[in-house]
């Protein structure tokens, strides 16, 4: 991301697209991570060059959120491809959470399939409506994911 180039900040793919194989929404999830948290100030003005507008934590701490502006200008890039876009500072424990679930369900093959069966039977129980689904995974798919941060060592952090 150009607007960012000169900044102490990394860009991580997470969520389910990143996962090659995994049935998913095409929504490419971002974490833009900070290196210095001191850093955040610019990282928001910049991101707000490009069209982005920060909506804060929304209830999750050590997680930023930012969604393009209804009115900014359109660019192929950021507008051609559906994304949730977030700020994190590298210490934040929802970082921590993204990556190693990420990373879990990359080399375990077992955990990946039973992911994706419970993924597939919410959206069946919604008829496949996304918000219902939304709702209805953060319920039902807690304990899976807690249960594969413990087995990727979330709790010893």
């Amino acid at each position: 991301m150009a607007a960012l180039v000169d900044l102490p900040v990394s860009i991580e793919h997470i969520g389910s697209t990143a996962i090659p194989g995994l049935a998913a929404k095409p929504i490419i999830d971002i974490d833009i991570v900070m290196q210095e948290h001191t850093a955040f100030d610019t990282i928001k003005d910049r991101l707000a060059t490009i069209g982005y507008n920060h909506h804060g934590n929304q209830g999750i701490p050590g997680r930023e959120v930012f969604k393009r502006a209804p009115t900014a200008a359109v660019q192929e890039v950021l507008d051609g491809v559906a994304h949730h876009l977030y700020v994190c500072p590298a210490n934040s424990e929802e970082l921590q959470r993204h990556l190693r679930f990420r990373d879990y369900l990359l080399t375990h093959e077992d955990a990946r399939i039973q992911y994706e069966q419970l993924k597939y039977a919410i959206a069946e129980e919604v008829n496949q409506d996304r918000k219902q689904y939304a709702a209805l995974k953060e319920i039902k798919a807690t304990v899976f994911i807690t249960d594969i941060l413990e087995k990727a060592g979330l709790n010893k952090l």
